[in-house]
């Protein structure tokens, strides 16, 4: 029989085509997620969470230090009204005795403890705008295209949001590549003046649910030597 020239050059020709096509896909395939991507996968992961977590009470424990002394250490049942905002009611409060003296003595120190009281208002409102990171605020950031994805090791990468809610500040986000979960979130941010630096950081842990929540949250602020440690622990489902 003979060969016919013209089909064989056809076929080959769709042949390379096809391979063609097949690399052009594996390789589709295998291009790792742009910012836009992981921008949506991140916000994806926070509402999902949320949305678990309003299933939950919890007691949180707040510590805070001064100059590497206890001054004050409370507990809070946490829960999700009906109305879906985030129930707080006191079981417990510790506060250090204050010092002894007389009359001017204590007024100085109630005027210090008045002082403190306001800056910790402050920084609690601070925690809670980055904390978790608001889907408005990330989409701010990211069209104004102040948004890095950064590669890391295990299987991790970094979104780093620059001047995410103030001029000057700093958000990175540590996510698990693969299954979309928060690891991590370290913030450098301040509170009215540059100068007053404040740092967080946020650990992550996930509920038997997969609902992620934090298990710890560190603020540190280093000119006034305040430390504010917040604990969430004793998840179980809400009371109805």
């Amino acid at each position: 029989m003979s060969t016919m020239p013209g089909h064989a050059i056809v076929a080959g020709a769709l042949l390379a085509s096809v391979s063609g096509l097949g690399g052009s896909l594996i390789s589709a395939a295998q291009a790792p997620p742009t910012v836009e991507q992981r921008v949506v996968a991140l916000k994806q992961s926070i509402a999902e969470s949320q949305a678990r977590l309003r299933r939950y009470e919890w007691i949180e424990t707040t510590i805070i230090n001064v100059k590497g002394e206890e001054k004050d250490r409370k507990q809070q049942r946490c829960y999700y009204g009906v109305d879906g905002t985030l129930q707080k009611v006191m079981l417990s409060e510790e506060k250090a005795t204050p010092p002894g003296g007389g009359r001017l003595k204590r007024h100085i120190v109630a005027n210090k403890t008045a002082d403190m009281k306001e800056y910790m208002e402050s920084a609690a409102n601070l925690i809670h705008r980055y904390v978790p990171p608001s889907p408005a605020d990330i989409d701010s950031a990211k069209k104004r295209e102040k948004v890095a994805l950064r590669p890391g090791a295990g299987g991790r990468v970094r979104l780093e949001f620059t001047d995410y809610l103030q001029q000057g500040d700093l958000m990175a986000v540590d996510v698990d590549a693969s299954a979309n979960a928060l690891l991590g979130l370290n913030v450098n941010t301040y509170l009215e003046k540059a100068e007053d630096a404040v740092t967080l950081k946020v650990e992550f842990a996930a509920l038997p649910d997969g609902a992620s929540y934090n298990p710890q949250i560190t603020l540190d602020a280093q000119a006034k030597q305040i430390t504010v440690v917040i604990q969430n622990s004793g998840h179980r489902p809400a009371a109805q």
